[in-house]
């Protein structure tokens, strides 16, 4: 990549605490590049009780763009945007938000289309197969929604946080389509599990599920994309179960934000 900048340049952020983990400022920035969009992506650390103060200044950027959104700021930043897609509207959360020509912010959340984009290219197909996911926080209730949509005949749903859980099981029920009930750490008898949530960036975190129950036919998708190969997916593949990492689902979400905050004119 042989990348030019200039005053003109537009500024786009992936804002996120931490933020180390995240791909999209290299490969957003060449995806910029190769469709001849003069933009680049940079990474901004900000904390939850600092995200007001940056929001606010953000606000006020004139060439900055676009936000690309990760944990834990998804539903804050929903809340900032003055309008979103439907899909973020029923989510509550978004990870893109770009500059809206009348003020203000427009928020999309394409977090679930890069999870079943990933699990679909390594071969496995959601449609009526049973699922189990862990976590509901803003990139799990996209990829829940993106599940439904996909066809799953059954989704369980396990986090820790059970009102969460809960509202978000209530609220796909109403979309009359697969059936979604209370998960457990279990993966017996799954076709399909996906963790969404951070368990396995650290050194040390815990298996999300109990791994001593995964099949070698049940197919493991996972959100984290650093380490590039988590312990849940390590142990997955010595298993003989199909897999997806968090990388290759950043790859298959990668056109939607660029399209997003690329082409916004031609939309």
């Amino acid at each position: 990549m042989t990348l030019t900048l200039t005053g003109a340049t537009r500024l786009n952020v992936i804002l996120g605490d931490p933020i180390a983990q995240v791909k999209s400022p290299g490969g957003m920035t060449a995806a910029f590049e190769a469709c001849g969009h003069d933009g680049i992506v940079v990474p901004v650390q900000v904390s939850v009780e600092d995200l007001p103060d940056f929001l606010s200044v953000a606000d006020r950027l004139k060439n900055l763009d676009g936000v690309i959104v990760t944990i834990p700021h998804k539903f804050a930043c929903f809340r900032h945007c003055r309008s979103a897609t439907p899909r973020g509207e029923f989510i509550g959360a978004v990870n893109i938000m770009r500059r809206r020509k009348e003020g203000g912010w427009h928020g999309e959340m394409v977090d679930g289309l890069g999870f079943v984009g990933a699990v679909r290219k390594n071969g496995f197909d959601p449609n009526g197969k049973r699922a189990l996911q862990i976590g509901a926080g803003g990139a799990g209730s996209a990829i829940a929604l993106a599940l439904i949509d996909a066809g799953v005949s059954e989704l369980a749903l396990h986090d820790a946080d059970a009102k969460r859980r809960d509202d978000l099981i209530e609220r796909l029920n109403k979309l009359g389509k697969g059936k979604v009930s209370v998960g457990s750490p279990d993966p017996a008898g799954f076709d399909l599990v996906a963790n969404a949530t951070p368990m396995g960036m650290k050194p040390g975190d815990p298996f999300p599920i109990l791994i001593e129950n995964l099949s070698p036919k049940t197919f493991v998708g996972c959100v984290v994309t650093a380490p590039p190969v988590t312990p849940l997916i390590e142990a997955a593949r010595k298993l003989g179960c199909g897999t997806s990492t968090g990388t290759e689902m950043y790859q298959a979400l990668q056109k939607a934000m660029l399209d997003f905050l690329a082409f916004a004119d031609e939309a």
